[in-house]
């Protein structure tokens, strides 16, 4: 829109420049109306510079409550990540670790299914469930991780130390690995659901990479000492 030249941003350029036009003209501020967001009916200036105030306060309200709410869930999960994490610290039998990780991770977490296999255990331990064999596949894929594999059941040979296979159609496979070497996997954990969302291939591994890391710590204590 022109007016004898002057556009509606020679306008708006001018006002915004001149911050004093509405002091010195203060009686147009009552007289200019402008349509409302809410029924498009006529309001005045004033009233449509509230009606954007409120509405602007309204978006911060629910930012603060979203912010409060992510806070809460974070809270939540750090606690529970503390008392499983604690869990393992009491767990004074070396060979009591691998159950315990599993069980516990399962309850705090609520994670429909679990297993874990440890390779190269020391001697003592060979003959426990966890440290049954697994094929060079298995310990090849533990090592090319290096961030947790989460996504579909694509057929893993790992599915199969679950008690129920059949039932898990979304995964998520975590290596056991020394902190300092994370390619020399020792070790997989295995977490498995019967929702295929649970565990996506775009969601965000630091959590689980969390775990992962506390996981390998206290289970460094089935391999063998040098």
């Amino acid at each position: 829109m022109s007016i004898q030249g002057i556009t509606e941003d020679d306008i708006a350029n001018y006002l915004a420049a001149s911050p004093g036009f509405f002091e010195r003209h203060a009686e147009l501020i009552g007289t200019i109306q402008v349509t409302s967001p809410h029924g498009h009916r006529a309001v005045s200036l004033q009233e449509r510079q509230m009606e954007m105030l409120r509405e602007k306060i309204k978006g911060l309200e629910h930012k603060i409550i979203e912010m409060i709410r992510n806070g809460q869930e974070n809270v939540a999960i750090a606690d529970k990540l503390h008392r499983w994490t604690r869990e393992l610290m009491l767990t004074g039998n070396a060979a009591d670790l691998p159950e315990v990780l599993v069980r516990e991770l399962q309850h705090h977490f609520l994670i429909p299914q679990a297993a874990i296999r440890v390779w190269g255990a020391a001697e003592a331990f060979e003959s426990l469930p966890f440290a049954a064999p697994v094929g060079d596949d298995v310990k090849a894929f533990g090592a090319s991780l290096t961030s947790p594999y989460c996504g579909a059941n694509a057929g893993f040979e790992a599915v199969k130390w679950l008690a129920a296979p059949a039932e898990a159609a979304s995964l998520a496979l975590l290596p056991l690995a020394p902190f300092e070497q994370p390619t020399a996997a020792f070790g997989l954990l295995v977490l498995a659901s019967p929702d295929p969302t649970r565990y996506s291939s775009d969601m965000g591994t630091e959590f689980l990479e969390r775990i992962a890391e506390v996981s390998s710590a206290a289970l460094s204590r089935l391999l063998p000492t040098a």
